[in-house]
C-alpha cells in the first residue's frame, strides 16, 4: 500500500486517530513557523482555545516535541524531524497534492511545490522554502561540478541560510550571480545571496561586481575585462537558475528608478518584476531595465528553473510573470499564494 492508502484504511478502522494526528500534527507545523511562540498567540492563528491547546501542547512536551520558555514555545529537533517527515506522509491525504497540480495546469509550468502558511504573516515559511529547494536541488543535480545562477532579493537571502553541506557530496557547485546589483542593500544583493548558499553548502562562489544598469557603451568595454568576461561565461553555461518574483512597486523602489522610468511602470500598470523586466497582469511587458547578466528570454535554454515567491501578496505578481516563464519552471510556494490564485481564478 501507499503511505495515502495506509491513511485512508486508517481513517475507515479508526478515523478519531486520523483527526487527532492531524491536529497535532497542525499544531507542530504553526509552531515551526512560528517559533517561538507563545500560547495566546498560536490558539488565535488555530482558531481554537488556550484550554484546548494546553491540552495537546502539554502531551506534546511530554513527547519530547516541544519546549517552552520565556520567549515562547518552540520545537526540539526531534519534533523538527517530525514535521518533516510528516509533511510528506499527509500531503496526499490532505489535498496538497492535487493542489500543486491544479496550480501548475493553471499557471502553465510543470510543477509547483506548495508549502504551509503564508509568508506575509509567518516569517519562518521562507526558512520552509530553503529546506524544500535544499531537497529539490538534492534530486535534480547530478554528480560533479555544476553551475548555478542565483538572483538577490530578500527572499532568496533568507532561503539561502537554509541549504545544508550535504549538497556537496560527490558534487563541486558553483554559485554565481544572475545580473549585477541593483541599488539595494549589500545583504541581499546576488553577490551576496550567492557567498551564503557556497558557505552553506560548502561550495565555491564567483562575485561579480559590476552595476546592473551601465550603459550599453560601458558594458561593451567592461566585458573585456578578465574578471567580468569569466563569470558571464560561469552564467550562461548554468545548469540551474533560482530566482524570485517581485511585485513591481517595490522593485521600482529598489532599484532606484528615476521619475521618467517609475512614470513608465506606473501607466503600464505594471504589477510583476523578474530579471530586470516589469510585467503587467496579463503577463505584457511594461519596462525592461537595461542591466548585465541573464534575461527571461536565457531561462529556455536552461535546463531547470526554480521560482520562489509566497505570501498573499505576492500572488498577482506570481500569476503576471508566468505568462512569460518557460514551461518547465518549477515554483516553490506556500498555501497564501496558490490558494488566493485558485480561488481568483477557479479552473475551468
Amino acid at each position: 500500500m501507499t503511505n495515502n492508502e495506509d491513511l485512508e484504511l486508517l481513517d475507515l478502522v479508526a478515523p478519531d486517530f486520523i483527526k487527532t494526528l492531524e491536529k497535532r500534527f497542525k499544531i507542530l507545523q504553526s509552531i515551526s513557523l512560528m517559533e517561538p511562540v507563545g500560547r495566546r498567540v498560536l490558539a488565535d492563528d488555530l482558531k481554537i482555545t488556550e484550554r484546548g491547546l494546553r491540552t495537546e501542547t502539554d502531551l506534546l512536551k511530554k513527547q519530547g516535541l516541544l519546549v517552552s520558555s520565556k520567549s515562547g514555545m518552540s520545537l526540539t529537533r526531534t519534533g523538527s524531524d517530525a514535521v518533516d517527515r510528516l509533511t510528506d506522509v499527509l500531503a496526499d491525504y490532505q489535498g496538497t497534492a492535487l493542489l500543486e497540480k491544479q496550480l501548475s495546469k493553471k499557471l502553465g509550468i510543470s510543477r509547483c511545490i506548495i508549502l504551509p502558511g503564508n509568508a506575509d504573516k509567518q516569517y519562518r515559511v521562507i526558512d520552509s522554502f530553503g529546506r524544500r529547494l535544499n531537497q529539490l536541488l538534492g534530486s535534480i543535480l547530478p554528480s560533479g561540478q555544476s553551475m548555478i545562477s542565483v538572483t538577490g532579493g530578500s527572499t532568496l537571502a533568507q532561503v539561502a541560510r537554509n541549504l545544508s553541506p550535504d549538497l556537496s557530496k560527490n558534487r563541486q557547485l558553483v554559485f554565481v550571480p544572475a545580473r549585477g546589483g541593483v541599488g539595494e542593500s549589500v545583504t541581499i544583493q546576488a553577490n551576496s545571496v550567492c557567498a551564503e548558499m557556497a558557505l552553506k553548502t560548502q561550495g565555491q562562489y564567483r562575485a561579480m561586481y559590476l552595476p546592473e544598469d551601465i550603459s550599453e557603451k560601458s558594458f561593451e568595454s567592461l566585458q573585456k575585462e578578465t574578471s567580468i568576461k569569466s563569470v558571464l561565461e560561469l552564467i550562461y553555461r548554468s545548469s540551474v537558475v533560482i530566482h524570485s518574483i517581485g511585485t513591481a512597486s517595490i522593485m521600482a523602489d529598489r532599484r532606484n528608478l528615476s521619475e521618467q522610468e517609475q512614470n513608465v511602470v506606473d501607466s503600464g500598470k505594471a504589477v510583476s518584476e523578474a530579471f530586470g523586466d516589469f510585467f503587467d497582469q496579463s503577463g505584457k511587458l511594461v519596462y525592461k531595465v537595461p542591466r548585465i547578466g541573464l534575461h527571461v528570454r536565457d531561462l529556455d535554454k536552461i535546463e531547470h528553473v526554480i521560482a520562489i515567491a509566497g505570501g498573499q501578496s505576492k500572488a498577482k505578481a506570481i500569476q503576471s510573470y508566468m505568462k512569460n516563464a518557460p514551461h518547465h519552471t518549477v515554483l516553490i510556494t506556500d498555501e497564501g499564494a496558490s490558494k488566493l490564485i485558485l480561488r481568483d481564478n477557479p479552473l475551468k
